[in-house]
């Protein structure tokens, strides 16, 4: 990884993880109140967030020739199938048990929240028994591929 990129996704994981942990998310007991309906600040953090990255998206072709970390803007085409709904889904009773998502468990043991070292350590054991024993991350890709 060349140095601009490292410094590109260093700035931006620092700006990402400060944001997480100033709008409370990597506290489990805030995002398991909000699951139960009694605290909807988080509302606010999602609706923010949904903001940001739609006006990047939109605008960000139009104002930048190439992105700040590639040699150019490409497409991702990502497919609604029965592999991606039942993903969904299971990521979704995950996070509705625990109360931990990934950036906000990794953002959170940054800020002495060392108890989502547990939660982590699981989320790596249900990725690597998925692609261990239920096939690629993408289908058709070989092995090294999935990640790229």
């Amino acid at each position: 990884m060349a140095a601009r990129t490292f410094a590109i996704a260093l700035a931006s994981g620092t700006l990402f993880g400060f944001g997480l942990s100033l709008a409370t998310m990597t506290h489990p007991e805030v995002i398991l109140s909000f699951l139960r309906h009694e605290d909807f600040g988080l509302l606010f953090v999602l609706g923010g967030a949904t903001g940001v990255a739609l006006a990047a998206y939109q605008f960000g072709r139009r104002v930048l020739r190439k992105p700040l970390a590639a040699p150019a803007f490409a497409e991702h085409p990502a497919p609604m199938n029965a592999r991606t709904l039942v993903g969904a889904a299971v990521f979704g009773v995950g996070w509705g048990l625990c109360g931990v998502c990934p950036g906000p468990a990794i953002a959170g043991t940054g800020g002495g929240n060392l108890p989502l070292v547990i939660a982590l350590a699981g989320m790596f054991a249900g990725a690597y028994v998925q692609g261990r024993w239920f096939g690629d991350a993408l289908p058709g890709a070989g092995a090294g591929e999935a990640a790229r």
